[in-house]
């Protein structure tokens, strides 16, 4: 049964002097969570973990609790484990967390609660803290600027000798999973659920050695034992197939689960033998948006760099606006790497928001599109500072080179230093929970954390400014 919080308790009555050792940003941000409509928001989705959450059942962790750990998580660049630990061991934590003396949820029950919570939760959630910064005057929203960022996802460096290695390994432990709900409807079974994952390892071996070498004679070889590795791949597509074929007369929980799984990951393993005939073996060149990078992330995408280091990063296009007072206001996952038109949907966004266009949007040349000046001009937008791109004009020269255009510019550059704080301090540089909702779940709870903690920043700040005045 869903429990919404502990009885409340005064924890530091018995150690009262503790209570003056608690971060002034920590109360702050106690203050803010003590926010109805954000653990409704929560409530609801965790209400949907099962169908009789709501009334059935032991009581849960409390959805004051878990939303308060989750934050932290985030807040700290924590781990589950570390996040469980460290509330465990701090009684400032427990106070913050409203657990008080009662014991803290385990790891495995944080991560299960998270993974209920729906992206659409997490956008209103930060809707609802942008409002929150309206209300402590953080932030009037006269300024917007934008620009985005890769956020790179959990994978191993896309080759397509280590697809197909994948490949082979999880049809493997699929079949010989399978085996038992298999073995009395299917002839030769040992065969059908036969692993060839040491086969496949073997060629990658002496592939990757011959990879080192150059010469014709030796990229003919290379081909041979790419053709080698694309049959052990098709052989074991044959084998799950002949397994899911029986599978789909099963009504186990446990085959409905497996059949599940293998119906996701075949399409996959089809399109990485594909691309390999394609690029490898006809030498043909594939785009990049039809390539698979992974098994595991298969919404990740190639995304060129146009900086020093690396030339690829593989990830996901994410965009993010920002508005005077630091806060971020909106972020999402583009479906292609450019951000072009972004602006309007940002102002129709901030319009939502503050139920006015903001006075000034800032973006770099990659957010300008043919329509964008005009529509933002139309939505109540007084001045544009997006760099047009391609040959320039007298007169789209002369505008870029006036006193207020400039101004206007580089005030855009500080959403450079918000991207690299949400990279470094917030976890956007790699996601680290799996599937683009997982991603969105990550980027969320991250801008939230961070919104949060400069909104009580510039709280305190201002209390103690007024103090010494």
């Amino acid at each position: 049964m869903l429990r919404d919080r502990y009885e409340t308790e005064d924890i530091f009555a018995r150690v009262p002097q503790m209570a003056h050792r608690i971060d002034p940003v920590l109360k702050q941000l106690d203050v803010l969570l003590e926010d109805d409509e954000l653990y409704e928001q929560v409530r609801t989705d965790f209400g949907k973990r099962s169908r009789y959450s709501l009334v059935h059942g032991r009581p849960s962790s409390p959805v004051e609790v878990i939303l308060r750990m989750l934050l932290l998580k985030h807040l700290y660049a924590w781990s589950y484990q570390e996040t469980e630990d460290e509330v465990d061991q701090n009684l400032i934590l427990r106070w913050f967390c409203r657990l008080y003396w009662a014991p803290v949820p385990d790891d495995t029950t944080l991560i299960r609660w998270a993974n209920t919570l729906r992206p659409e939760t997490l956008h209103a959630l930060n809707d609802r803290v942008v409002e929150l910064a309206r209300q402590a005057r953080v932030t009037k929203g006269r300024k917007l600027r934008l620009d985005a960022t890769c956020v790179q996802t959990e994978i191993h460096h896309p080759t397509d000798s280590g697809l197909l290695v994948d490949s082979v390994r999880v049809l493997s432990r699929f079949v010989q999973r399978a085996k038992g709900l298999v073995k009395d409807h299917l002839s030769q079974v040992q065969q059908a659920c036969r692993s060839r994952l040491r086969s496949a390892r073997k060629v990658a071996q002496t592939l990757h050695r011959q990879l080192r070498r150059k010469g014709e004679e030796k990229e003919a070889q290379q081909k041979e034992l790419y053709q080698q590795l694309v049959q052990t791949t098709e052989q074991m597509v044959s084998q799950a197939k002949r397994v899911v074929a029986v599978l789909r007369e099963r009504t186990e929980p446990h085959a409905k689960r497996l059949l599940k799984e293998a119906q996701r990951v075949l399409p996959l393993v089809e399109g990485v033998i594909a691309q390999t005939r394609v690029r490898v073996l006809e030498g043909k060149k594939m785009a990049s948006g039809q390539k698979v990078l992974s098994l595991f992330e298969p919404h990740t995408r190639a995304i060129p760099r146009h900086k020093g280091g690396a030339l690829v990063e593989f990830g996901r296009q994410v965009i993010l606006d920002e508005v005077d007072g630091g806060i971020v206001t909106r972020y999402q996952i583009l479906e292609h790497p450019t951000e072009h038109g972004q602006a309007v949907e940002a102002v129709a966004h901030h319009c939502a928001l503050f139920e006015h266009p903001p006075n000034l949007v800032a973006g770099d040349r990659g957010v300008h599109s043919a329509d964008t000046e005009g529509t933002l001009a139309a939505a109540g937008v007084k001045l544009v500072a997006i760099p047009a791109a391609g040959k320039l004009s007298v007169e789209r020269k002369a505008l870029e080179h006036t006193r207020r255009w400039k101004r206007g510019y580089r005030w855009r550059a500080g959403i450079e230093g918000r991207i690299a704080s949400l990279r470094r301090d917030y976890g956007w540089r790699k996601s680290r929970y799996h599937g683009q909702d997982g991603m969105e779940r990550w980027l969320g709870l991250g801008v939230i954390a961070s919104n949060l903690r400069r909104i009580a920043r510039a709280t305190v700040t201002r209390t103690h400014n007024k103090q010494a005045a």
